[in-house]
């Protein structure tokens, strides 16, 4: 079907901007911000249609998945940990979510999955690179 992007495999995180600005205005805890940056997540990404499974695994084995449908409302959990409800949507082949203080989307873009968060006008943009 139209507007559905391949988004299965493994992306290892490349380069990121704006992290701190971004984390400050969704109010991370200071030492959670400072194991996210420059941090070697690996993003894991299961897709059958619209149904996706989206696991981070951080360095020293922390893991966090979110399990959801694009179009209806699923438990979701965010970056500080916090849990949720949010639905997923597909908006020009891109995923969006809305967080509770911020909106998230998700494309691949030349091979690379690129994510994008905005809260309150900072925009928070993290590319991985595809190792799988």
């Amino acid at each position: 079907p139209r507007g559905t992007m391949a988004f299965a495999g493994k992306y290892e995180f490349e380069g990121d901007e704006n992290y701190d600005a971004f984390v400050q205005k969704i109010g991370l805890p200071s030492d959670k911000a400072e194991m996210g940056r420059n941090c070697k997540i690996v993003t894991e990404v299961v897709q059958n249609g619209n149904d996706f499974t989206w696991t981070q695994h951080f360095p020293g084995g922390r893991t966090t998945t979110n399990t959801f449908t694009v179009g209806k409302e699923a438990d979701m959990e965010t970056m500080g940990g916090k849990k949720f409800k949010a639905t997923v949507t597909m908006e020009d082949g891109k995923l969006v979510a809305d967080f509770p203080n911020y909106r998230h989307t998700a494309e691949i873009c030349g091979g690379k999955l690129v994510e994008i968060s905005t809260s309150s006008g900072v925009v928070y943009k993290r590319t991985s690179k595809k190792i799988a």
